[in-house]
């Protein structure tokens, strides 16, 4: 009484027709490339390793332990400074820790997502547990081990970014001078 249905037969997709609207795909413009022996493409992710010192190894550096526990935006300011490479001041990095401090009463917040930078850029692990768990929990000894990690790195704190890098022998990024076009 009803036409039997015939089951689909299932083989390779036709091929794709090209699209009136935009046309054939354009044609590929690369140049083959034959890559030495030995010779690795792949992008080189930095290797995860240990901080150079504890959280709690605060006594290693009596000068920033003090410091920092009298006025934890000075030794954040200067952390940020280095982290930033030179794009904020220690002074206006500071400044905002304690605007932060003083409205939200949450420091720890802002200061978390610097110990998070400074991880990203030197390949750290995220030691003893979660960024911002450390600086809710332990904001100065989290400040200090920061601070220790820079100098460690060869950074001398106190003179900024720009000056350690005209110690180190680099050029300070500053901006281009403005051009405008001329006859």
């Amino acid at each position: 009484m009803y036409p039997s249905k015939q089951q689909p037969i299932y083989g390779a997709p036709p091929p794709p027709a090209p699209n009136a609207y935009y046309g054939a795909p354009p044609p590929s413009t690369g140049l083959p490339v034959t890559v030495p022996p030995g010779f690795n493409l792949q992008a080189h992710l930095p290797t995860i390793g240990p901080w150079s010192t504890g959280l709690c190894d605060c006594g290693d550096d009596g000068r920033n332990c003090c410091i920092t526990c009298l006025c934890p935006c000075i030794t954040f300011g200067q952390i940020a400074e280095i982290i930033d490479k030179g794009s904020t001041s220690c002074g206006a990095s500071g400044a905002l820790y304690v605007l932060i401090l003083c409205v939200t009463g949450c420091s720890c917040l802002y200061s978390c997502f610097y110990r998070s930078k400074l991880r990203a850029q030197y390949g750290l692990r995220e030691d003893p547990c979660n960024d911002c768990l450390v600086h809710c929990c332990c904001e100065y000894c989290s400040l200090c081990q920061m601070y220790r990690e820079l100098t460690r790195r060869g950074f001398d704190m106190d003179i900024g970014w720009h000056a350690n890098m005209e110690r180190q022998g680099h050029m300070a990024t500053m901006p281009p001078p403005p051009q405008s076009m001329s006859r």
